[in-house]
């Protein structure tokens, strides 16, 4: 009863993760975060999924049936399988991605906010100069005139 009680509250974990991967993949703004979204809940999920059905099958294990033995190393074999490859073709892909010039969304300024940068206007995009601390003399190091 207890083996079937924790195997059932993995697999709703799993799937809990597969649903908080949907809806990453569906509401993120840009590739990259719909990616980083895709690769930790399927990695995640997967593993939480094949812990419950190795469990199951070993909660019904017969010595009499000794090759359900081979199941439960072949469903964790796969959930290794996945936890190793899942991360590499996500940074795979999401390199291509960046290699192909694919510019992350930046997050614009909210009016009324002053700007870091004194520059005019509160609804441009985010910058790299954007981050330069208002007053340290132009981004030149301290004590410098």
């Amino acid at each position: 009863m207890i083996i079937n009680i924790l195997s059932i509250l993995l697999m709703a974990a799993g799937l809990f993760f597969f649903l908080g991967a949907v809806v990453g993949i569906v509401r993120f703004p840009d590739f990259y975060t719909r990616m980083h979204a895709a690769g930790k809940g399927d990695t995640l999920s997967t593993m939480l999924i094949t812990g419950a059905m190795a469990l199951q099958v070993l909660h019904h294990f017969d010595w009499s049936h000794w090759t359900d033995l081979f199941v439960v190393v072949k469903i964790m074999a796969i959930g290794v399988l996945i936890m190793l490859t899942s991360p590499t073709s996500t940074h795979a892909l999401m390199q291509a991605g960046y290699d192909d010039g694919i510019e992350p969304v930046a997050r614009p300024k909210k009016k009324g906010i002053v700007s870091l940068d004194d520059s005019p206007g509160g609804d441009t995009e985010l910058t790299p100069s954007a981050t330069r601390i208002a007053g340290d003399g132009g981004g030149k190091g301290k004590g410098t005139k």
